[in-house]
């Protein structure tokens, strides 16, 4: 599977159609960072919830009442949309009928990345987008917040990723926020140090005072409290300190698996590891199944097929 999208996209692919592409979304990034910098976080997640599902394929972007947008853990959680569609237009602009959504999600994540102080990596183009959605697909693709390590490397491995895919890609919640509904049982159950969900009771506590026991589902609280906007290695440090967010984070480190748990410590010591497997990861994740020419299309707005 890799092997094919690696010999399909290329880096070059709109070097004489759109030679201007790289900045062009760049400069509009920047803009969002100078505006809310939270947003590029929400637009890394979009790259990961679209590619997860058939591949990147900008499903996830099209509009109505049966969409991905829909699914469960996309529904009043998911955003960034607009901006999406607000690059896209820039591109067409100097470039109609040539650059697909699909493309210009993966390097807007890229180009994310990049402007929160993490890595950089090559992109490659040519994907289509795709004509249809999968809502169900979605519910059943994309992992949820409750789980286990083991879960998640089944999660991962089922789309072709690998254990350290997974770890590097989870060091995405170094930057953003989580809404109070997908943590607060971590707050007020049970919190044995024997647990594999224990959470520091500093921690705790802090995130009690944002998140209350009734009420208050929609509450922000950062996935990195250290530094929130920064693209960094904090987040494995927080996971040892056992200062995760959710579960699907704390259970890297403390949820029984050595491989994974030895990765986090490698990359709580060493940044620059991180960052290097971190790529790594959102080049496999960018390459998964691609949907090419002649299948598929060039959608003039992302929201709905031509």
């Amino acid at each position: 599977m890799s092997g094919h999208a690696l010999a399909s996209l290329s880096p070059t692919f709109y070097s004489s159609t759109c030679p201007n592409l790289t900045g062009i979304v760049r400069a509009a990034v920047q803009q969002v960072v100078a505006s809310e910098p939270r947003m590029c976080a929400s637009l890394v997640r979009l790259f990961f919830h679209d590619c997860h599902v058939n591949g990147c394929d900008a499903s996830i972007m099209l509009n109505g009442s049966n969409n991905e947008q829909f699914a469960f853990p996309n529904i009043n959680s998911l955003r960034g949309y607009n901006v999406i569609e607000n690059i896209k237009a820039l591109v067409e602009a100097k470039c109609p009928n040539t650059v697909s959504c699909a493309d210009i999600i993966v390097i807007v994540a890229r180009e994310c990345v990049m402007a929160l102080n993490g890595p950089t990596w090559t992109v490659t183009f040519g994907r289509r987008d795709s004509l249809t959605a999968n809502q169900t697909a979605a519910n059943v693709e994309l992992p949820p917040f409750f789980l286990n390590v083991s879960r998640l490397i089944a999660n991962f491995q089922s789309h072709g990723l690998s254990v350290q895919d997974l770890v590097a890609l989870s060091g995405s919640h170094t930057i953003g926020q989580g809404q109070c509904g997908n943590f607060k049982s971590r707050l007020y159950g049970p919190s044995l140090s024997s647990s594999p969900d224990y959470m520091n009771p500093y921690y705790n506590q802090s995130l009690r005072s944002q998140c209350p026991s009734s009420g208050g589902d929609s509450n922000l609280s950062p996935l990195d409290l250290q530094t929130p906007v920064v693209f960094d290695n904090k987040y494995y440090k927080n996971l040892i300190n056992f200062s995760g967010l959710f579960h699907s984070d704390q259970t890297l480190w403390s949820g029984g698996d050595w491989t994974v748990a030895q990765l986090v410590h490698t990359y709580a010591m060493n940044q620059a590891r991180f960052f290097q497997d971190f790529a790594t990861g959102m080049i496999n994740m960018g390459n998964l199944k691609p949907l090419l020419a002649p299948n598929g299309q060039i959608r003039k707005y992302c929201g709905k097929v031509n």
